[in-house]
């Protein structure tokens, strides 16, 4: 530990750190509502307009996505605007698959999961093109799709009763 100055060590004597040992509960657990299930033919639909790594909203919304996958809802995720940089096989440092950070694959790994349980993922062409991504480097199963598709996917998903949660990161 470094050389502490009197002030340094009198600031940090002021309140016990950490105040509560690993493991603590500072939060209640119960859940509110019930952990519902999806009942026949029900379908949930994410949108996505969130670059990757500059929230957490892409991220988190792909796991609800999982999460709604999991329960038994036909689930699909659409990536458009920025978002579509979410689909990018070619993520890392210094060489693509390689994790310059803790976490840098999380959206990868969580896209690839979800694709392989059956979640469907759809990629705006023109989010793609903004921002100079190649189709070509779209993660497997990811669906390119046409700009106009954005529009017609939400009234296809609506028209069969899904569950929308649209994110929009600006």
């Amino acid at each position: 530990m470094p050389e502490l100055t009197d002030v340094e060590k009198l600031s940090m004597a002021e309140i016990p750190h950490p105040a509560l040992p690993v493991g603590s509960s500072i939060y209640g657990g119960t859940k509110v509502f019930p952990d519902y299930q999806a009942e026949e033919g029900e379908v949930y639909f994410t949108l996505v307009h969130g670059i990757a790594h500059e929230s957490s909203v892409s991220f988190v919304a792909i796991l609800q996505a999982t999460r709604a996958l999991r329960k038994g809802f036909e689930s699909a995720i659409y990536f458009y605007g920025p978002g579509a940089l979410n689909c990018l096989a070619t993520r890392g440092f210094p060489t693509t698959g390689n994790s310059a950070f803790p976490g840098e694959h999380n959206i990868n790994s969580s896209l690839a999961t979800f694709i392989s349980e059956g979640g469907k993922v759809y990629c705006c062409r023109f989010g793609l093109s903004l921002h100079g991504a190649r189709e070509e480097d779209l993660i497997e199963g990811v669906i390119p799709t046409h700009p106009l598709d954005v529009q017609d996917a939400l009234i296809h998903y609506a028209r069969k009763g899904a569950i929308i949660n649209s994110t929009y990161m600006f």
